[in-house]
C-alpha cells in the first residue's frame, strides 16, 4: 500500500476516514472508509480494541445514532460497560461495500460509489475477500500507531472478521470474540440465503432484500415480537433510504467465501493458537437461521482438545440471530472476562473447559 493516511473531518468526536490505496481482488483501488473511535489511546498504545460491524451495520457501534436511537452495540461499549471506554480505545471502521452507503454520514468504497473516472464502479468493482479486508484493518492499525490490538471483537459478519484476525495474525490480536458466527459459511449461507437474496433482489429490489434479511435474522418469533405493535413495511421503507442493493449483494458474495480452513488447515491453526496463547471466545444463539450452533460447537471442542484457550457460550434468544444485538446481557460478562485476561506471555497453557451458558 502507498499514499495512505487518516483524515479527520467535521463531525461527531472520534469520526475519521482511512484514505489509502489497496489491493482489492488483485486490483489497486483508492479506498476511503469511515471510522469512529471512543475512549483514549494509552501512552503505551496497548489498549486498542477493534470492533467489527455486522452485515448491515456501520462504524456507529456506540453512543447515539443521528435519530437519537442507541447505536447497535451501545449496550456493550461505553464507560463501565463490558468494553469499557474508560480503559480501552475502541475503534470501528466501515467495510468496503458498506450496506448503508447512501447515508450521508457514511464513507465507504464499493459498487455504488464513484470510480476515479467519475462514474459509479458498478460491476467493475473488484471481488474483494476477507484477506483484503484484513489488510485494510491492518493498515488502520498501523496508521493509528498501534503495535497490536488488545482484542478484536464483533457479531455476525463482524465475528467472521474477528476470526480472520485470529487465523491470519493471531500475534496481533491475542484476544478474539466471535459472536453468532461460524468457522465457515455453511449450506444455509451458501446454498439457501445467498441464492434467495439474489432472486428476491431481482424482483423486489432493496425492500425485498431487506425483508429477507430481516426474516433470516429474526425468525418467526423475533418478527412477531419486534413488530407486534409496529408496521414491518414502514420499518423497511425507512431503512431503504440509506441502503444500497448492490452493496448488500456484494457483502453476500463476500460472506459465502468465508472458510478458515482455506486460510490455515485446522490442525495447524490450533497449533498456532496454542503457541501464541490466543484467547478465543465464541458466542452462539441456539436458534439461529444464519449460523447453526453445532458448527461452532464442534470447532470449539476440537480447539479445546488441541489445547487452545477457547471458551464457547450458547444462549437462547427470541430474536434468533439478532440476539447478538438485542440480548447482549446474555454474554456481556463473558466478553468482559476476555478483555480482562492477561497478556499471552502470562497465560497458562492448559486448555479451558467448555463453557455453555
Amino acid at each position: 500500500m502507498q499514499d495512505k493516511g487518516l483524515w479527520s473531518g467535521e463531525g461527531p468526536p472520534g469520526v475519521f476516514v482511512l484514505n489509502t490505496e489497496a489491493l482489492l481482488g488483485g486490483v489497486r483501488v483508492r479506498v476511503r472508509l469511515g471510522a469512529q473511535s471512543w475512549g483514549t489511546l494509552s501512552s503505551a498504545r496497548d489498549n486498542a480494541v477493534l470492533v467489527c460491524h455486522y452485515y448491515t451495520g456501520t462504524m456507529r457501534a456506540a453512543g447515539r445514532n443521528p435519530d437519537g436511537t442507541p447505536a447497535w452495540w451501545d449496550a456493550l461499549i461505553g464507560p463501565g460497560k463490558a468494553i469499557d471506554t474508560d480503559r480501552f480505545f475502541v475503534v470501528c471502521m466501515n467495510t468496503p461495500s458498506n450496506a448503508q452507503c447512501l447515508d450521508s454520514g457514511m464513507v465507504t468504497t464499493g459498487p455504488d460509489t464513484l470510480h476515479p473516472d467519475g462514474r459509479l464502479w458498478g460491476s467493475r468493482f473488484p471481488a474483494w475477500d476477507f484477506g483484503d479486508l484484513h489488510a485494510l484493518q491492518l493498515d488502520l492499525m498501523h496508521q493509528l500507531g498501534v503495535p497490536r490490538w488488545h482484542a478484536v471483537v464483533g457479531p455476525s459478519l463482524g465475528g467472521i472478521q474477528a476470526l480472520h484476525w485470529a487465523a491470519r495474525t493471531p500475534e496481533l490480536a491475542p484476544r478474539v470474540a466471535a459472536v453468532v458466527t461460524s468457522p465457515k459459511a455453511g449450506p444455509v449461507l451458501r446454498d439457501a440465503f445467498a441464492p434467495l437474496l439474489r432472486d428476491v433482489a431481482a424482483s423486489g429490489g432493496v425492500e425485498g432484500a431487506l425483508r429477507l434479511i430481516s426474516f433470516f435474522g429474526l425468525g418467526a418469533d423475533g418478527l412477531e415480537r419486534q413488530f407486534r405493535e409496529a408496521n414491518f413495511s414502514t420499518y423497511l421503507r425507512t431503512r431503504m433510504g440509506t441502503c444500497s442493493l448492490s452493496h448488500v449483494l456484494d457483502l453476500s458474495r463476500l460472506v459465502a467465501t468465508h472458510d478458515l480452513k482455506q486460510v490455515v488447515p485446522e490442525e495447524q491453526l490450533f497449533e498456532r493458537w496454542r503457541q501464541t496463547g490466543l484467547q478465543l471466545l465464541s458466542v452462539n444463539v441456539t436458534v439461529d437461521q444464519f449460523f447453526p450452533v453445532a458448527e461452532m460447537r464442534r470447532f470449539a471442542l476440537a480447539a479445546q482438545a488441541a489445547g487452545v484457550a477457547h471458551t464457547h457460550v450458547e444462549f437462547d434468544s427470541p430474536y434468533g440471530h439478532l440476539g447478538c444485538l438485542q440480548d447482549t446481557r446474555e454474554y456481556a460478562h463473558h466478553l468482559q472476562a476476555l478483555l480482562d485476561t492477561p497478556p499471552p506471555d502470562l497465560v497458562m497453557s492448559t486448555p479451558l473447559k467448555n463453557a455453555h451458558a
